[in-house]
């Protein structure tokens, strides 16, 4: 009988992990992809070559760890909203999708795709479907969720999950990739989610949901 690993062990080995991560992400942009070796993330993470590869045995699989871990949502217990309040479950979602890109790291996650990809075509295709896809799909679920509810009314609920999330990322996230400074105050950032719901609600929502609500 395999003796289970104690609460401690446990600890240390997801404390290792986090390391490995971060190591890995800092040299994957300063180096390149192909010009980082396992080793050398081992000398940056402060552990030994050993322990690496336990847990990775490949550059491909320490990747396919970076992206999954930058594109896990905080609460992963979290649901989708309930459809029949199409205001406030959009809402929620775009606020989800600004804690997912303006988390530390996610940007350089996307310098290296970016520099990488045409050399690597691989890790475009892991971010793609590692990252971005199951966020993306869970927003086409709740459309047509709402759809079918009859609380939105739209055809293409892939085509709608796009223009949501596009309106958000192109003020909260795509500018900083090319501004160093680009550093928006949470008023503005939240200004921009609740544009991108009422831009939703006016184009997809049921009759009476497009207008702003009105206090008591």
């Amino acid at each position: 009988m395999t003796a289970q690993p104690s609460e401690y062990h446990r600890r240390v080995a997801a404390q290792k992990r986090t390391a490995i991560i971060e190591a890995a992400t800092k040299l994957f942009l300063d180096s390149g992809y192909d010009g980082t070796s396992l080793a050398r993330i081992a000398e940056e993470a402060g552990v030994s070559r050993a322990t690496l590869f336990k847990q990775f045995t490949t550059k491909a699989a320490l990747f396919e760890a970076i992206v999954t871990e930058h594109w896990k949502v905080d609460d992963e217990e979290a649901p989708l909203p309930e459809p029949g309040n199409l205001r406030a479950g959009l809402e929620v979602l775009g606020r989800r999708y600004v804690a997912l890109l303006t988390q530390p790291g996610m940007a350089a996650l996307h310098r290296i795709v970016i520099a990488e990809v045409p050399r690597f075509p691989e890790l475009g295709a892991t971010q793609f479907k590692l990252g971005k896809m199951p966020y993306f799909e869970s927003v086409r679920r709740y459309l047509a969720a709402e759809n079918a509810a009859g609380t939105a009314v739209l055809d293409d609920a892939e085509m709608a999950a796009t223009q949501f999330l596009g309106m958000i990322s192109n003020y909260v996230f795509w500018p900083r990739m090319l501004l160093a400074r680009w550093e928006p105050d949470d008023a503005s950032v939240m200004n921009a989610v609740d544009q991108a719901v009422q831009t939703m609600l006016a184009r997809y929502g049921a009759p009476g949901l497009a207008a702003p609500e009105t206090p008591e």
